[in-house]
């Protein structure tokens, strides 16, 4: 058997006149006829031209190479030559050739569903791909995927090791929790009727380790959530998850910016510059998002006060209601921006609650088309309020002071994808703090927790926690790079008493508390350090830094929207042994109404 002496990205100018042996994948075959065949020969380093050739192979490896096709998995032997004539610039390896002495094919290949080529990957369709996904992984985009993704990986290691953090596993099977989605389920054998539930974040284990000692912790680990489909989800994913000891946020923050910023810049390339830090209720306020994109200058105004001076029905239900009427200036938006495009944007914030989008445009001096003649008494102070300009365009949310900031938050990021007012390469991000502690559930009519309900409240809110929860701020943060959520954390309760209060506001009873998290509260009861951390989504980072809005294109085996894995085909039917060893009995599940 022939053993490669180097990969096919390695052959250069220098090694004309040597004898090398390459191994690889056929990945173009050009039969010249007149006894010269050249192929590319690939692997993940990179590509090499080997040539049959017949005034310099013997004939027995050159009748061999006329009988190659693509994707052939072969060794061959041969010497390297400089190329005659121009050199082939697109290759690390274009300026040499390697002449074929001896082959070996290891493996012919069938006839190709697919082909491993990243300009015919969007024709493919993504079922095709991801059901052959061993040849879709040859592609040389999804390559340097998995080698970014991997050097992610090992900067974190190395960044965290270095500043005495130490990687601990946590389990996979774990005792049911509720964390906001659903838990994927596994029965136990040997307790009867008894389930573990696969782990939606290693939270609780964490602090854990932090009450157990040991101070800083770091894991990257797999996350399974039985969420309904979305495009931009996985059931399961990569989390890197870190927690530390003896800290307060702005510990916390300033190392997890050092390694955000570096991180990006020594594997990505990328220059984040600062990351400054916004309270949740200023990026609402400013750019209707708890996940601002800071990149391009649109922001909102509060409007709500002038609002209540006019006749408009709309504006005034919001008014009454207790609600909120924000505005943002487009400029020059009267010319860029068609009645069409408008009522598109409509639709957009139709979706986000709002009843519609109202719009006023600012020329000559005065308001025209849309809602003009209902803002005509405040116009003098819009204009002064929103610094408007001849040419201007104005759009409001109205609703809730949720509903009002969100849709009109949506809006300005379909604007700015219109107008193209994203810098193209630019790369912005911020730390998001100051969340509120809790958020109002109008449907089940209780406190939901706004991050999770380990977060602790700010120390100077602890006074107003039971009495005005409302209104309680917690010491939640997220890291947001160009509007993506790429990284959140908190400082975490490491009072028992303090724990107990959180989970009675969430509607929990003492007992109900002791059953689910009684693990966590007697942990605390033992003397728990006050501790915080951070989890950054593998998957987000990788997903930014190569510039793709598609989750499965970042990781190796994902599955479709629908949780499906094409490839091995799962989920899959049980072996009723099994079943009947579990004392499971299949049924039709039961028909559910949507609320």
């Amino acid at each position: 058997m022939l053993k490669r002496t180097c990969t096919c990205g390695d052959p250069r100018k220098d090694n004309s006149g040597e004898t090398i042996t390459l191994s690889g994948w056929v990945n173009t075959y050009r039969d010249q006829g007149k006894g010269l065949v050249f192929i590319d020969l690939r692997d993940r380093y990179g590509m090499t031209q080997v040539v049959f050739d017949a005034e310099d192979s013997p004939e027995s490896v050159m009748e061999q190479g006329t009988t190659l096709r693509r994707e052939d998995v072969i060794t061959v032997k041969g010497v390297v030559r400089i190329r005659d004539g121009k050199p082939n610039k697109k290759l690390a390896t274009g300026e040499i050739e390697l002449v074929a002495k001896e082959i070996e094919i290891i493996n012919r290949t069938a006839k190709l569903p697919i082909l491993p080529d990243d300009h015919d990957a969007d024709q493919i369709g993504e079922e095709h791909r991801l059901r052959y996904r061993y040849i879709d992984l040859r592609r040389p985009k999804m390559q340097k995927i998995l080698k970014l993704r991997h050097q992610i990986t090992q900067y974190t290691r190395n960044f965290f090791a270095d500043n005495d953090f130490l990687e601990i596993e946590t389990p996979l099977l774990i005792t049911p929790t509720p964390e906001g989605a659903r838990d994927f389920i596994v029965p136990s054998r040997h307790q009867t009727g008894q389930w573990y539930a696969l782990p939606q974040s290693p939270q609780i284990f964490k602090q854990i380790l932090m009450v157990a000692g040991c101070d800083k912790y770091l894991q990257i680990c797999k996350c399974l959530r039985d969420e309904d489909p979305r495009a931009d989800r996985q059931a399961e994913f990569t989390q890197i998850d870190l927690e530390m000891s003896f800290v307060e946020q702005d510990d916390v923050l300033e190392i997890m910016s050092e390694f955000a910023i570096s991180l990006y810049k020594e594997v990505g390339d990328i220059d984040l510059g600062e990351l400054p830090q916004m309270s949740w209720k200023d990026a609402m306020d400013k750019y209707g998002s708890d996940r601002p994109d800071i990149r391009f200058d649109l922001q909102l105004a509060d409007v709500t006060e002038l609002a209540s001076k006019t006749d408009f029905k709309v504006f005034n239900a919001a008014c009454d209601s207790g609600g909120a009427i924000k505005a943002m200036r487009v400029p020059g938006g009267a010319e860029q921006l068609s009645r069409k495009k408008t009522d598109a944007f409509a639709e957009i914030a139709k979706t986000y609650g709002a009843g519609g989008l109202p719009v006023v445009k600012y020329q000559g001096g005065e308001f025209v088309t849309g809602v003009a003649k209902f803002v005509a008494p405040i116009k003098d102070e819009l204009v002064e309020a929103l610094g408007l300009e001849d040419g201007d365009i104005v759009m409001f949310g109205v609703g809730t002071y949720r509903v009002a900031c969100t849709a009109l938050g949506e809006v300005r990021l379909a604007v700015a994808k219109e107008l193209e007012l994203v810098p193209k390469g630019m790369f912005r991000g911020l730390w998001v703090i100051d969340f509120p502690m809790f958020d109002w559930n109008e449907d089940a009519q209780r406190w939901v927790s706004e991050h999770h309900p380990f977060t602790a409240p700010l120390a100077s809110h602890l006074d107003i926690l039971e009495s005005d929860p409302g209104n309680c701020l917690s010491s939640g943060y997220d890291l947001v790079i160009n509007g993506n959520e790429v990284g959140g954390g908190s400082i975490r309760i490491h009072s028992p008493e303090i724990q107990s209060k959180v989970f009675g506001l969430l509607g929990l009873s003492d007992e109900e508390a002791e059953d689910k998290f009684g693990f966590l509260l007697n942990a605390l009861r033992f003397g728990a350090p006050p501790h915080g951390g951070v989890a950054f989504g593998l998957d987000r980072l990788v997903m930014m830094m190569i510039g793709t809005n598609n989750i499965r294109d970042v990781i190796a085996f994902p599955k479709t929207q629908t949780g499906a894995d094409l490839m091995c085909e799962a989920p899959g039917e049980a072996d009723p042994v099994q079943l009947d060893e579990l004392g499971i009995i299949m049924r039709e599940p039961a028909e559910t109404t949507e609320q």
